[in-house]
């Protein structure tokens, strides 16, 4: 067993050094589809008088003139940006407020606003967009930022909530451990796991995370018994 659990500890200090990619990946991701969203809407408000036929063709030119790589090279430029000026050397984010600030201070809402700009003006050159279109999109391009910069900080708030969920998880985990119950333990943890897929990987939230799964497994594994050597338990605590 205690091979075993040397070698659940040997492979999440791997997974640790894929934090940073698997943050960058869960951001890009996530900023993008509420930016997509955001877009959608934008449109719809901005030409009013276009039926939805022609509201799906403008975004199909957007789109085939680099909206959406401009939107993912805008997004993962800003979040590089935020965290060299928050001073964020090691790559990752250790908690929500972290990205936050590195998300305001990496000017995203300004890259996505030039990509804008840059494929709105090429759909008009090439006369796939019309004059009065191309336009009204100019026009109306606050309404689409303010709409994304909106979706952003409801995906940032809604983060929030779910680590604090987690964190009550982990505490509620916690108590029905010192209480040696490990029913309670199995409930908490399938809560853990399953909020776990809907959370940015932060490394605070990563590693307490691992240390829960690893003390549950033993006990699991050591058939429900909580007695278990001090070693066994010194090796599960060790991310």
């Amino acid at each position: 067993m205690e091979q075993e659990l040397e070698n659940n500890i040997n492979s999440n200090l791997k997974n640790n050094n894929e934090i940073e990619i698997k943050q960058n990946n869960f951001l890009n991701n996530a900023i993008g589809e509420v930016a997509n969203t955001a877009i959608d809407v934008g449109l719809r408000f901005v030409l009013p008088d276009l039926i939805e036929n022609q509201i799906i063709e403008v975004k199909d030119t957007l789109f085939n003139e680099g909206l959406k790589e401009g939107i993912n090279k805008a997004i993962e430029e800003g979040i590089n940006l935020g965290k060299s000026v928050l001073g964020i050397f090691t790559g990752k984010f250790e908690n929500i407020s972290q990205m936050q600030n590195a998300i305001k201070k990496g000017g995203i809402i300004d890259g996505i606003s030039n990509v804008i700009d840059n494929v709105v003006n090429k759909g008009e050159n090439k006369g796939k967009l019309s004059n009065n279109i191309a336009s009204l999109i100019r026009n109306g391009k606050n309404v689409i930022l303010n709409n994304i910069s909106s979706n952003i900080e409801g995906l940032i708030e809604n983060q929030s909530i779910k680590v604090d969920k987690l964190e009550k998880y982990n505490n509620n985990w916690r108590v029905f451990y010192n209480n040696k119950d490990f029913n309670g333990m199995e409930l908490e943890y399938k809560k853990i796991k399953n909020i776990l897929k809907e959370i940015v990987p932060l490394e605070n939230t990563i590693n307490s995370a691992r240390e829960i799964e690893n003390i549950h497994n033993l006990i699991k594994n050591n058939g429900k018994n909580f007695n278990v050597s001090e070693y066994e338990l010194e090796l599960a605590k060790k991310i």
